[in-house]
């Protein structure tokens, strides 16, 4: 049989801590996740109650919709200066009928 030789391999001794250089580093790197963590859950918080107040305002606009078409009979309002859109007369061929006293 032929002998083999044996390999002698010198390992490392065991380390305590790491290096300071890679503790500042992980700790960076920790706070950076921390602080996006906080501000991503601080923006999931604003966008919830702007969730909800555009909620209470388009209920607010139904309403608004509900009164103007009881007291107006229309509620497709110009927003800049409250003119009333009302719908264009029934025409034939594209053109408008005259109206009875303008016979």
């Amino acid at each position: 049989m032929a002998k083999t030789k044996e390999k002698v391999v010198e390992l490392k001794p065991k380390a305590e801590k790491i290096s300071e250089k890679h503790l500042i580093k992980l700790q960076n790197i920790v706070n950076a996740i921390n602080a996006l963590q906080f501000n991503i859950g601080k923006m999931e918080v604003q966008k919830f109650n702007a969730m909800r107040e555009l909620g209470k305002s388009q209920s607010e606009i139904a309403e608004m919709q509900e009164l103007l078409l009881r007291e107006y009979g229309s509620y497709d309002i110009n927003v800049n200066d409250g003119t009333i859109n009302w719908p264009k007369k029934p025409s034939e061929n594209g053109v408008e009928k005259p109206k009875e006293d303008e016979k």
